[in-house]
């Protein structure tokens, strides 16, 4: 049986690197996900974060507790918190970040995307200059879950 390339990435070493980090957790998501994975006993998890087709402005991310990378997966571990992405999703979440927000409107972890031209009123669906119209305003159209249709 063949090994699969498996790439793992310090991000002290990707920010030292001429490119643009390939994604990174802010303090406040950082310290969301160690308390979550704490309470869930899976601190030896990572974070799957993902791009798939799907919600109002053509792409949606996701989010998931994943015991290990899959094959071929890019792994940031960051502060002993991973983060695996597929290779397909790479190319969306290049330079992305995540955050942790808790405010009156809500509370919940925020993607910020360079790569994103439009997004969702809800943030949880966007649009990239390659993935169809890029002057079409991002909007809560059928199929968006947030309710701002």
């Amino acid at each position: 049986m063949a090994t699969a390339a498996l790439k793992t990435l310090e991000l002290n070493d990707i920010e030292t690197a001429s490119e643009a980090p390939v994604m990174s957790l802010l303090p406040g998501a950082h310290a969301k996900l160690s308390e979550l994975m704490a309470a869930k006993d899976i601190q030896n998890h990572g974070l799957r974060v993902f791009v798939s087709g799907g919600g109002c402005s053509g792409l949606q991310y996701g989010m998931a507790f994943e015991a290990a990378p899959r094959d071929f997966d890019t792994v940031i571990e960051q502060a002993g918190v991973k983060i695996f992405i597929d290779p397909s999703s790479l190319m969306y979440l290049s330079g992305a970040t995540i955050d942790y927000v808790d405010s009156l409107m809500g509370a919940g972890f925020k993607i910020e995307n360079p790569n994103a031209v439009a997004a969702c009123g809800c943030g949880s669906s966007f649009k990239t200059k390659d993935s169809g119209d890029a002057d079409a305003e991002g909007g809560c159209g059928e199929g968006c879950s947030c309710g701002g249709h």
